[in-house]
């Protein structure tokens, strides 16, 4: 009995070629006979698999021929509208005329893409490159070479139908799966609006909720003000804001699930602990001091407030924090300004003090050692008094220049020439163990500096540096421009914007601590042996700094070395050469022009007295005042004419010497007038200009420089008014 056998596959094929022989060659390879097609099959699948076949039903093809490329075109429409599509097509690539197979087949797939191709060429009419840049990259198209084999065209057509039946199928597989999809998108879309009625029903609900929670969120995420929550019972943060992401230099996710223990986060863990105890037992916990520890080891200051708050079942802690880091820094260096300040002010009251006493104690001694018949030991007992008081006024100078009571002459200057001219004399102070290093920028501006001040200022940073590497090392020295903008100094209350020339002096030597740092520019704090400072060097650097306008800014490490920054102004006035100093003798006794007046207005006696004592000496008479009230009063009983005004500048009573000189002045023009001071005072005072030397005698000063400066203003047209130097700047 014989099974039944389902009906073969029928697969519609088309050859296109203008050669009928082709056709026919075509329809006996696959449409044969019943007997010649199975006979025809064994043989193959002999020949092929080495054993008959077994036996089942075999496809069955249904060949059709064109003989033009248009004709093939036609019959595929055609085809296609009948329900009947063909397959497959076997396309010869010469069908003149017309279209060719190349052609004819770009036409074919521009709408029936599925049909697959054998194309039949005996020719090289293309190269593969040509047909797939005329028809693309595809995997519906092989070639077969004329003459062809009867088993590889067998092949070629039950391979490529099966594959078009294959790929056809999947697509009606893909087209009822889409048709399920739609409709049980239907099915679920009426669901849905089901579902969306009770969504908006219960959206109504929480609305009001949501809504709440979210103006919670974004204010919790957008303020300014650092905020965290953490539950009470676990203490693990829960959420924090970016505000407080940012205070604390973790990320959002190192953070949450932690404790700020497990973080090493604050800086006293046991007063945060207090906090928390104290808010346990009812009382608020509002601004208090609390240092928050970044990953770096950076510490931040804050002000933390805690609050109690309920979140669904569980009570946490909201912790709201400012960041007074700045805040304390900028207190801290207001301090130390005011500190510096006031210490200026009682450095220059006890420099103005003990110049009044050096004046004595230099005076007289100068006084004795002018005598011929002083004995030999008595000469040299003055000559170390002398020499020990002119040491105690270097020292008040020091002092002055740390207060800033200094008088300077400011002129353009260039600091790399100024550093260049001292380097030889550094070198030598330096010692041999020290290896210096100067690194100028090339073309840097000017800035107005006093010359002397400004080598002092790069000798005690250079002395100061060595004395901090006791067993050698390197010193640099450079200068550089740099600007500062008006954000960077908001936060300093020295700094000011501008541009500036940078004098920068760095060593490899010990180092400082931080408590070391906050005492350096006090007046007489050191940190070397006694006998090996006076602790005034960096003091003076301050307040010379300071009176021109600048600051300096100092990084220091133990074991790191220092660098020290020093900030000047820059001017765009071409730098100035220096003036040659001025050559006065000293004079003799009884050089002057004898019985001429002169009025010493003095508040201190023993000053007074001595000013006194070597005029008189000298042959000049002398009208003693102690105060400008006093002085003008008596010059209004005088009977005779006064050459000279000596006048100290700082007096009692209101009236200082510039004040008396003026309405002195007012009465006599040719009154020639000498200003002295325990101060040093600015370099132009009341329109005038006072010039060391000339019309202004520092004290403490020796019977020399008193009778050569009192010379040279009698001898002098005016000495009142001085023109201003040659070469002093405007700045």
């Amino acid at each position: 009995m014989m099974k039944n056998q389902p009906e073969p596959l029928i697969h519609r094929i088309l050859v296109v070629d203008d050669n009928p022989s082709i056709h026919a060659d075509f329809r006996k390879i696959l449409c044969p006979t019943r007997s010649q097609s199975s006979a025809a099959v064994a043989s193959l699948a002999e020949e092929l698999f080495g054993a008959p076949p077994e036996d089942r039903p075999a496809g069955r093809f249904e060949l059709d021929s064109a003989f033009q490329g248009q004709q093939a075109l036609a019959m595929v429409h055609a085809a296609e509208q009948a329900g009947r599509p063909y397959s497959l097509a076997f396309m010869d690539v010469r069908m003149p005329p017309g279209w060719d197979g190349i052609e004819t087949i770009t036409q074919i797939w521009k709408e029936h893409p599925q049909i697959q191709v054998v194309i039949c060429t005996a020719y090289s009419d293309y190269s593969w490159d040509e047909m797939v840049k005329k028809l693309g990259e595809t995997e519906s198209m092989v070639i077969l070479k004329k003459p062809f084999d009867n088993v590889e065209v067998l092949q070629l057509a039950h391979t490529l139908t099966k594959k078009w039946a294959v790929t056809r199928q999947a697509g009606a597989r893909m087209a009822d799966l889409d048709r399920m999809v739609q409709q049980r998108t239907e099915e679920l879309l009426k669901a849905n609006q089901e579902l969306q009625k009770e969504i908006q029903r219960r959206s109504l609900i929480e609305s009001a909720l949501r809504e709440s929670e979210e103006r919670f969120h974004r204010a919790f995420e957008t303020v300014a003000v650092p905020l965290a929550i953490r539950p009470l019972d676990t203490g693990r943060y829960l959420d924090v804001n970016q505000s407080f992401v940012e205070l604390c230099g973790y990320n959002k996710a190192e953070i949450l699930g932690k404790t700020p223990e497990e973080l090493n986060l604050l800086g006293d863990s046991a007063a945060y602990q207090e906090d928390i105890q104290t808010l346990r037992n009812g009382k608020k916990v509002r601004n208090v001091e609390l240092a928050i520890r970044r990953p770096s080891g950076e510490i931040r200051q804050t002000l933390i407030s805690i609050s109690l708050l309920r979140l669904g079942d569980q009570s946490c802690l909201l912790a709201a924090l400012q960041d007074v880091t700045e805040q304390k820094q900028l207190e801290s260096q207001l301090r130390q300004s005011q500190k510096m300040e006031a210490i200026g002010l009682l450095a220059a009251g006890i420099a103005h003090d003990f110049n009044n006493l050096l004046t004595i104690i230099q005076g007289y001694a100068s006084l004795q050692l002018a005598r011929a018949t002083l004995d030999e030991d008595i000469a040299e007992a003055f000559t170390e008094v002398k020499q020990a008081s002119e040491r105690a006024a270097a020292l008040t100078r020091q002092l002055l220049a740390f207060s800033r009571q200094q008088k300077v002459q400011r002129r353009p200057l260039d600091l790399g020439t100024a550093i260049n001219q001292i380097q030889s004399m550094l070198s030598r102070s330096l010692g041999e163990t020290v290896r210096l290093q100067c690194q100028l920028t090339p073309n840097l501006p000017s800035i107005c500096m006093d010359a002397t001040d400004l080598d002092q200022v790069i000798m005690n940073l250079a002395v100061n540096a060595r004395d901090a590497m006791p067993e050698g090392g390197k010193l640099s020295i450079s200068a550089s421009l740099a600007t500062v903008a008006a954000a960077e100094a908001a936060g300093h209350p020295e700094k000011h914007q501008g541009d500036f020339v940078v004098l920068t002096v760095a060593d490899t030597g010990l180092g400082m601590n931080p408590q070391t740092l906050s005492h350096i520019f006090e007046p007489f704090f050191t940190t070397k042996p006694i006998g090996r400072g006076t602790g005034l060097g960096l003091s003076s650097v301050y307040g010379i700094i300071k009176q021109h306008g600048g600051w300096v800014e100092v990084e220091s490490q133990p074991g790191v070395g220092s660098t020290f920054r020093v900030f000047l102004p820059a001017t765009k006035e071409a730098p100035q050469p220096l003036p040659a100093p001025s050559q006065t003798a000293h004079p003799e006794p009884g050089s002057n022009q004898p019985r001429d007046v002169i009025f010493v207005v003095e508040d201190e006696s023993e000053v007074r007295e001595f000013v006194t004592m070597v005029l008189s000496s000298q042959g000049y008479r002398v009208i003693q005042a102690v105060t400008g009230l006093e002085a003008i009063r008596k010059w209004k009983d005088l009977d005779h004419r006064v050459q000279l005004l000596f006048t100290d500048i700082v007096m009692p009573d209101g009236v200082s010497g510039t004040m008396l000189a003026q309405q002195l002045l007012q009465l006599d023009l040719d009154l020639k007038v000498v200003y002295t001071s325990g101060y040093s005072p600015q370099a132009e005072c009341n329109g005038q200009v006072l010039r060391e030397g000339v019309n202004f005698l520092p004290k403490p000063f020796t019977r020399d420089d008193l009778l050569t400066i009192v010379q040279n203003a009698l001898g002098s047209r005016n000495s009142a008014a001085v023109p201003v130097l040659t070469g002093v700047g405007s700045c």
